[in-house]
């Protein structure tokens, strides 16, 4: 049975995954390391928590021996918004803490799974359809952290054989744990508004393409990539992921669908737009469906309707 460590284990994708592989591998074999924010009930409750911060490498080798790690799924990250206006934090977590992490690894053996983003590519990347392989120039401080993430694991692989696998996420909804400062959180934002208050006012602009997926998929994708015959692998890390690709106008549409009432308002935010611009509209996933038989679940209508029910019923 696997002993799995989570970093960031209290963040949007953290918590959600964590609950899914104490369901997979037993309550006790799946710690949720945290930091700043302290677990709630549901998490401390199910299993072992333990303060892990990735900047101090002792505290994880502490954790990884008491609990005989041998996968680590390495979530504990600054967001792109937050990066922007905090690049020395954002390279002290996002750099100085995988780095942390992989030391561990390959000196206890355990696998890693870290996840990228469409922040890695830029301007100069071919916006739609985004190759698999292909230019990566990005312009902000958290696509810097995430390309030089992606290139430090291919090599520690490479150089140390520590099986390093990893994802570009795009976008990430959520119906459980709000947003924690991306450019795509008004995707998770809006559908909260459209059930409180049939109204939304959105910091991108209309026309504004980005990839995206719903936190089930997000999950799979980590999971079933860790799960993975290490033979099919050609890429390893950095696996294009997508689900769906979308502007405010379309999510707008597909909510109005359910709530006919909602209203889309407009009031950019130049930081999050500029953010925005330099990311893909849309991704290439054939490798990553290819090698290990990636396939979303959720469409946008699908993903819609489920956030709809759900949020419906939780913000009674």
């Amino acid at each position: 049975m696997k002993k799995i460590l989570v970093t960031g284990a209290v963040g949007q994708i953290g918590s959600e995954l964590t609950m899914e592989l104490r369901k997979r591998y037993g309550n006790e074999n799946v710690v949720a390391g945290f930091h700043r924010t302290k677990p709630g009930e549901t998490l401390k409750n199910s299993g072992p928590c333990e303060m892990v911060d990735c900047t101090n490498i002792e505290q994880i080798k502490e954790v990884v021996k008491k609990y005989n790690i041998d996968t680590i799924y390495h979530l504990a990250a600054i967001l792109s918004a937050v990066a922007e206006a905090k690049p020395n934090l954002a390279w002290k977590v996002n750099i100085d803490g995988l780095y942390n992490v992989l030391e561990v690894a390959r000196e206890y053996g355990c696998a890693v799974f870290t996840p990228s983003s469409i922040g890695a590519f830029g301007e100069s990347t071919p916006l739609d359809n985004t190759p698999q392989d292909t230019i990566q120039r990005p312009s902000t401080m958290y696509g810097v952290t995430k390309v030089a993430g992606e290139l430090l694991c291919d090599y520690y692989y490479k150089r140390f054989g520590v099986d390093t696998r990893g994802v570009r996420y795009p976008g990430i909804i959520s119906n459980e744990t709000l947003p924690g400062g991306g450019t795509t959180d008004y995707a998770v934002e809006i559908y909260y508004e459209a059930i409180k208050n049939k109204k939304y006012t959105c910091n991108l602009g209309k026309g504004t393409y980005l990839d995206m997926m719903y936190m089930p998929d997000a999950i799979k994708a980590a999971i079933d990539l860790m799960e993975a015959d290490p033979a099919k692998l050609k890429h390893r890390n950095a696996f294009n992921v997508t689900a769906m690709s979308f502007d405010p106008e379309k999510i707008a549409a597909s909510i109005k669908k359910v709530i006919p009432e909602f209203v889309l308002e407009y009031n950019v935010d130049p930081v999050r737009q500029a953010i925005a611009n330099s990311w893909p509209n849309s991704m290439d996933d054939s490798a990553a469906r290819e090698e290990w038989g990636w396939k979303p679940e959720y469409d946008l209508e699908a993903m819609t309707k489920d956030m709809l029910e759900v949020l419906s019923e939780k913000l009674k």
